[in-house]
């Protein structure tokens, strides 16, 4: 399991990104993942069980996503002690869901974004994520010279929630820069393994 270094220093925090052979006993609260930017207060996920982050200011509530690929992103508030896992994939990207839960923490428990942390862990890198024009184009307000892309193209989807989280005033970020899809041994790639991929969790809440 991969820890982030800035999250690593809180005590009354648990957190971690998931390996493929990683194995979870405690009880995660997660949701049907729909590659969308809706948020989730973790209370309401029986009542609400789609969506692709969820947010939890309570103890001994873990929140988790599942991703293979995809970029999972975690948050915590060392004030608030509030928390969001997030789940990234493209079409998540392309809609900020990353300032969807920055947004959503402000307005459940006045969290401000200056005090995030937040955490990127192991996704597929630009190294082996090809997209088309048509999905590369999603993406040019943070990468101006894919607005007029016209052929495939390789793109950094860490980097852009980065650029996202930046722009919504999260100042403390983490990224883990490992890719899925080059390190088999280690991490189930969607794109690698197709149907037959397993998903990681990455989990984040108080103690």
């Amino acid at each position: 399991m991969i820890e982030a270094p800035n999250l690593a220093e809180f005590p009354w925090l648990r957190h971690g990104f998931g390996l493929r052979d990683t194995v979870f006993t405690d009880q995660l609260t997660t949701v049907r993942q729909i590659h969308s930017n809706i948020v989730i207060n973790a209370e309401a996920a029986e009542l609400e069980p789609e969506g692709d982050a969820l947010i939890s200011n309570r103890a001994a509530v873990v929140v988790a996503v599942k991703t293979a690929d995809c970029v999972p992103i975690l948050l915590v508030d060392p004030i608030t002690h509030s928390v969001a896992a997030i789940h990234a994939g493209w079409r998540g990207t392309a809609a900020q869901i990353v300032a969807a839960a920055v947004n959503q923490l402000a307005t459940h428990w006045n969290v401000r974004a200056k005090d995030l942390r937040a955490a990127i862990g192991p996704s597929i890198g630009k190294c082996c994520y090809e997209v088309g024009p048509d999905v590369a184009r999603h993406f040019g307000t943070w990468v101006p010279e894919l607005n007029d892309i016209d052929t495939p193209v390789h793109i950094d989807l860490p980097a852009i929630n980065e650029a996202q989280l930046r722009e919504a005033g999260v100042s403390d970020v983490w990224i883990s820069r490992e890719c899925t899809f080059c390190a088999p041994q280690r991490f189930y790639s969607f794109r690698r393994e197709r149907e037959q991929s397993g998903r990681m969790f990455s989990f984040i809440g108080l103690r």
